[in-house]
């Protein structure tokens, strides 16, 4: 049995996997590992390629794009390891953060859920290794423009975890998916992420729900991947769409009733602020205008975004 997983979802994007897959590879000369790779109905011909350049990997071809959810929870199923980590298929694994993630979770078994530092292809800090968990005055900050206007404020954007530079070991609401270990047993006994979801939102809804089963989790800042593709937060256009209706199917998972109707109606506001300022500014780009436009097409969340937003049905796997 490895002692890793390393689990990667692949949709036509060979040319970058394959680049995170090498990069597994050499970082994790010390780690005993099991590369795991699911291509989610992929046409540009990433299956065979990575069977062709990693013949010991384990290649889950789903057939058709499962999205993120089922096709992380296809891809943990296949894994033999005593340790799950889920990678983004865009990140690049500096030398040594396996081992250095690895090692921190075995001396420090009181943490469950183990997360780590990602910069920007720049060098920079790309804060969204981690999250704050939101809260009805970080959706209001959102509505109000204030978390935008005073980005990463402990006080006003506190969903960032303020001008944290994940430098350092710290307790976190959320780890996300970009970078996520885990024991195998522990996935296990959680269930995997939620399949209702299909793009974006579930691995928040999966660290929130670990936290209620006692597992606490952490950043490990020596663990640190490169990560081509920056923060979500404050997407906008067709991937903003996307990012919304995982936002409204985490309060609606999470929150009581009364409280996940108020905060749909502040993220809505939020997007209608933005949206306003694109049209009396007259940006060239306005993505913002895009997701306000497309608002009946998220804000009932998942299940029924996955029809409304990818034009599918959502089907169990």
């Amino acid at each position: 049995m490895p002692d890793l997983s390393v689990v990667v979802v692949n949709y036509n994007t060979r040319d970058a996997t394959s680049a995170c897959l090498r990069s597994v590879v050499q970082a994790a000369s010390a780690v005993d590992l099991e590369l795991v790779v699911v291509d989610n109905g992929s046409t540009d011909g990433s299956a065979a390629a990575f069977a062709s350049r990693y013949p010991d990997a384990v290649i889950v071809d789903a057939g058709e794009n499962l999205g993120f959810a089922r096709g992380v929870n296809r891809g943990a199923r296949s894994a033999t390891g005593s340790w799950v980590l889920l990678l983004n298929p865009d990140t690049l694994v500096l030398p040594g953060s396996l081992r250095a993630l690895l090692d921190f979770a075995e001396a420090h078994p009181e943490y469950g859920v183990y997360g780590g530092r990602t910069l920007r292809p720049d060098g920079g800090v790309d804060p969204s290794s981690c999250w704050g968990a939101p809260s009805l005055w970080s959706l209001a900050m959102f509505a109000t423009m204030l978390s935008t206007a005073f980005k990463r404020s402990r006080v006003f954007d506190p969903e960032s975890l303020g001008p944290w530079d994940r430098d350092s070991v710290r307790e976190v609401p959320i780890v996300t998916g970009c970078l996520l270990l885990i024991r195998r047993a522990d996935w296990e006994r959680l269930g995997g992420m939620d399949e209702d979801y299909f793009l974006y939102g579930e691995d928040a809804e999966f660290s929130l729900r670990a936290g209620r089963a006692g597992l606490r989790r952490v950043v490990v800042p020596e663990a640190v991947i490169v990560h081509e593709v920056g923060g979500s937060s404050d997407a906008g256009g067709e991937k903003g769409c996307m990012v919304m209706a995982g936002k409204v199917t985490l309060l609606r998972k999470t929150w009581s009733r009364p409280g996940a109707a108020l905060g749909v109606r502040l993220l809505l506001a939020g997007v209608g602020v933005r949206a306003g300022l694109e049209t009396v500014t007259r940006r060239a780009r306005s993505p913002w205008r895009t997701v306000w436009r497309r608002r009946a097409d998220w804000r009932e969340g998942y299940p029924a975004a996955e029809a409304t937003l990818f034009g599918r049905e959502a089907v169990p796997v």
